[in-house]
């Protein structure tokens, strides 16, 4: 199966001058862990999660003075729409992260989590004759 098959395509993009709480108010309306974070000045592409901002209001920063900018994750790694779900799980492990931004032709399409890979690894979105075969 491939990241293409897995990913979400609800796909929350923020800017770096939005609060930790606006990030995580919207994260939260949308249902999803991790935002793209896009830097018009730099034209580069960040991520934030969760992690990120349960990290910040851990340690006693004010959320509401926080910015995106100044917990955004910039040394992202990126998968194609094109990985196998064992690549993107293999990425996920080498760098300790749950979040993959999906690009395609320098464009992001999608984000694949962790969640989404274990959810199509699952024996209840496999073909029946499949689920028996792995049961057996």
């Amino acid at each position: 199966m491939l990241v293409r098959d897995a990913m979400s395509t609800v796909v929350l993009t923020i800017g770096p001058a939005h609060t930790l709480r606006q990030a995580a108010r919207l994260m939260s309306a949308r249902r999803v862990g991790a935002a793209i974070v896009l830097d018009p000045d730099t034209s580069g592409l960040g991520i934030l999660t969760e992690r990120d901002i349960l990290n910040s209001v851990g340690a006693g920063q004010d959320p509401d003075m926080e910015k995106a900018d100044d917990h955004t994750t910039t040394d992202v790694v990126f998968a194609a729409p094109g990985w196998t779900l064992d690549d993107a799980a293999g990425a996920m492990t080498h760098g300790s992260f749950r979040h993959l931004i999906v690009l395609d032709d320098a464009e992001p399409v999608g984000i694949v989590s962790v969640r989404d890979i274990i959810r199509c690894w699952t024996p209840e979105r496999q073909e029946p004759e499949r689920r028996e075969t792995a049961l057996a």
